[in-house]
């Protein structure tokens, strides 16, 4: 909607104070009723968007994760990478707030005000429509009474001097005209004077009614004021209120100001700075690379144990990553000695490169922990003794002391969880995967991986 002039000209369709133009301003009532829909939903919109937004963020993230978990990027870049997927889901929930907020408390603010500015009328329309259309109405009615009076008294008098006109026209072609008679020619000049007569007695009359009507236009411009000035008051609570719910807006709209929002883009940033080129490296070598424990071949006595077959059973168990079989063997001096437990700690590659120091995963055991040994021999069962309450135990080997490298969390029940310089009993020699059995100061016994320790004194 364009403005008027600034100047004050005249805007299409004439000036207010002609009959009938009050009505653009009674009109603006309902335009304001309009504008508050409108307003609800053009944000409602705005609010859906935020939403669609806020879901492919999230689409997103999980799609990418799971390929980032799955691929073969590792240690700290890979936490890099995850931080932008934390960072997406993060920005979702903060879209998703945005949306809450023009959906919900910015559309309910704007409803309620829109009840309480417009009253509808049960015969239709709205009671500040009608109160505006009465007083300007009654403001304009004896204006326009007498607006009439001058307009008629106008037309009477342009009608005489039109006929005067004529009267003279006439008269001068009867003087022309030898043929004409003087009693015709006479008859001719009394209607000239006639005309004139009535001329004159017709502007007297517009004359007058032009007088009453300019007297009347002083009042007639306060009456039509006082009404206009209500509207514009309305109008002006409608326009401020528009700024204000603009303001509401532009405030949950705009996420720079946003503490959260600038929190989620800080920890990505620091996440990415925390990347490290040289940790990840010393992390493959160590667990892919030559840092890996490696079980030398040893020279091993002979023994019936030994020669055993292996079972179709034990192969699947190695090929299903499952706990591979223990057995009590005699040693050379005859004394009993225990195996140790070797396990294969399986899992996919990205489990195991799913952080830099948290990426060794623990082994998958079969019926709680224990292998199932219902297709062992009598001869074949592990040896067990008995403790000092009569219950059955593995024969232990004697320990040594080592000493924690770096921190490790156990994974799963069966592993230990150690800080760096923390001393532990190793009770089991390394398995061909990399992990030895040990012992707490606590009395815990568990798994734990061979390179994150070394021997005490070494």
């Amino acid at each position: 909607m364009s403005s008027e002039d600034d100047a004050g000209g005249e805007a299409p369709g004439g000036s207010f104070w002609e009959a009938g133009n009050y009505r653009r301003t009674v009109k603006r009532v309902d335009d304001g009723y309009r504008l508050c829909n409108d307003l609800i939903s053009c944000f409602q919109e705005r609010a859906k968007i935020e939403k669609n937004y806020a879901q492919q963020l999230t689409e997103w993230s999980r799609k990418w994760r799971t390929n980032v978990e799955k691929g073969p990027q590792y240690g700290t870049l890979e936490k890099a990478w995850h931080a932008f997927l934390t960072a997406a889901d993060r920005l979702s929930e903060i879209h998703l707030d945005v949306r809450n907020h023009l959906a919900g408390e910015d559309s309910d603010k704007i409803k309620a005000w829109q009840k309480e500015a417009y009253h509808k009328q049960m015969i239709g329309g709205f009671k500040e429509t009608k109160e505006a259309e009465d007083g300007f109405r009654k403001a304009q009615k004896p204006w326009v009474k007498k607006m009439k009076d001058v307009e008629t008294s106008k037309k009477n008098y342009h009608a005489a001097r039109k006929e005067e006109k004529t009267a003279h026209t006439r008269e001068n072609h009867a003087k022309a005209d030898s043929s004409v008679s003087q009693e015709q020619l006479r008859k001719l000049q009394e209607r000239v004077e006639k005309c004139t007569q009535e001329a004159e007695k017709c502007k007297d009359q517009y004359e007058k009614m032009l007088e009453e009507l300019n007297r009347y236009n002083p009042r007639y411009m306060e009456d039509m004021e006082q009404v206009f000035e209500g509207c514009q008051e309305a109008e002006r609570k409608r326009l401020c209120f528009f700024k204000e719910m603009f303001l509401n807006l532009h405030q949950h709209l705009n996420l720079s100001t946003s503490e959260s929002f600038q929190a989620l883009y800080r920890d990505l940033y620091q996440v990415i700075m925390a990347a490290d080129n040289q940790e990840d490296l010393k992390w493959w070598r160590n667990t892919h690379g030559p840092g890996m424990a490696m079980n030398w071949p040893q020279f091993e006595e002979w023994s019936l144990e030994t020669q055993r077959p292996i079972t179709k059973k034990e192969k699947s168990g190695k090929m299903a990553d499952d706990v591979t079989l223990t057995s009590i063997l005699p040693a050379r001096d005859g004394v009993l000695s225990q195996t140790p437990l070797q396990t294969r700690r399986g899992s996919s590659y990205q489990e195991e490169q799913n952080s830099f120091y948290d990426s060794l995963r623990a082994p998958t055991f079969v019926n709680g922990g224990k292998e199932d040994i219902s297709e062992w021999s009598d001869e074949d069962t592990p040896k067990k003794c008995l403790d000092a309450n009569g219950h059955e135990e593995d024969l232990k080997v004697p320990g040594v002391r080592v000493r924690a490298l770096y921190d490790y969390t156990g994974q799963e029940a069966d592993e230990l969880s150690f800080k760096a310089g923390e001393e532990l009993m190793k009770i089991s020699e390394e398995d061909e995967q990399g992990w030895c059995k040990g012992r707490l100061l606590t009395g815990q016994v568990g798994l734990y991986p061979a390179n994150y320790v070394e021997k005490v004194g070494s």
